[in-house]
């Protein structure tokens, strides 16, 4: 039987590093938050119920890897989603039912 490559490693792997980073409960809890719409840090930790650190931590985490961006409006910063196949992720997510199944 020949093996059919749907995609090529570099991008499966692209893939799996960025699963990865939103593979941890409060990263997703965060871009499920964010998705609804531009959010701060200090509604992000509010609304997660989570301190402040922790928040701000896996944003930069989020960050880093070039998932959501942020900018200065006022003296808050505002995070957005910006890498599309997380953002087509967390918009399935926030679909899907188990019971459909």
């Amino acid at each position: 039987m020949k093996i059919i490559e749907i995609c090529s490693d570099e991008v499966l792997g692209d893939y799996a590093k960025r699963l990865k980073v939103c593979g941890h409960p409060i990263r997703l809890k965060i871009l499920c938050v964010i998705k609804n719409g531009t959010a701060c840090v200090k509604e992000l930790w509010e609304c997660l119920e989570q301190p402040q650190p922790v928040v701000s931590q896996h944003l930069a985490v989020l960050k880093n890897s070039g998932i959501v961006s942020s900018e200065v409006s006022g003296n808050k910063r505002i995070y957005t989603i910006i890498d599309p196949f997380v953002n087509e992720m967390i918009s399935l997510m926030k679909t899907y039912s188990p019971e459909k199944d």
